[in-house]
């Protein structure tokens, strides 16, 4: 659980809530369905049309990562690298073919298959970088739909800020509710800022941050495969990993 991402967003939220009492205001007043539906729905709506259902859901699944980043035991995954490059320098490289099926990594059980059918570490290194430009491809533009929806949000807010002052000019012949359908009118474009700057945009690097670091692992791991095909010395190996971490 990452609560610093859980930290944040209650510090966000709590600050725009504290200044809105401090200014003697009420939080009631920043409760308005009828604002909050024309934004969220009107930006999900152009997020769905812009990205298409396929990367739209792979994007929302994707938005737990913020709260339970995905597990990486780093020392666990070198122990399991020295164990495989010290037996196929042992055994040879077939002795690797007991562990290729019983990962469920589907990129190391791809590699360690590579591996155990004698591709030259030269085309195996060509068809992982394959591998690993394909998943950043994928995995970024459904972390996009995060970012195009802190694009969207705002401009949304103002357009729901403009249907409220259009219902304001249609009740100028009772001044008493001028100031109140005002005030709604523009919680809107509040909608519209907030949730862009405090909840879209935030996610949208934060899942940038969790792709990124998934893809250094993959070329770690794509160094060590070629690095075993090779015969390296494990404890080359162990540096070169070492290498990635810092």
């Amino acid at each position: 659980m990452d609560w610093a991402s859980l930290g944040g967003l209650a510090l966000a939220l709590g600050g725009v809530l504290a200044g809105q009492l401090l200014e003697g205001g009420h939080l009631g007043s920043l409760l308005q369905p009828a604002a909050f539906c024309v934004v969220f729905v009107g930006t999900v709506g152009a997020v769905l049309l812009q990205s298409g259902v396929a990367s739209f859901m792979h994007g929302l699944r994707m938005a737990r990562w913020v709260v339970a980043a995905p597990a990486q035991d780093g020392m666990q995954l070198m122990q399991e690298v020295m164990q495989w490059s010290s037996m196929a320098r042992r055994e040879g490289l077939l002795s690797l073919q007991k562990f290729s099926g019983g990962i469920e990594d589907r990129f190391i059980s791809k590699g360690l298959t590579l591996i155990v059918d004698g591709i030259d570490p030269y085309k195996m290194r060509d068809i992982l970088e394959t591998d690993i430009t394909t998943f950043e491809r994928k995995e970024r533009q459904a972390a996009r739909i995060w970012e195009a929806a802190g694009g969207y949000a705002p401009t949304i807010g103002i357009l729901g800020a403009v249907l409220g002052l259009i219902h304001v000019m249609e009740n100028l012949a009772d001044p008493a509710k001028l100031g109140g359908g005002i005030a709604i009118a523009f919680v809107a474009t509040i909608y519209g800022v907030g949730l862009a700057n405090l909840v879209f945009l935030p996610i949208a690097n934060k899942l940038k941050s969790h792709i990124g670091e998934e893809v250094r692992r993959r070329e770690m791991l794509c160094d060590v495969f070629c690095g075993i095909a090779n015969g390296d010395n494990p404890r080359v190996l162990e540096e070169r990993m070492l290498a990635y971490r810092y």
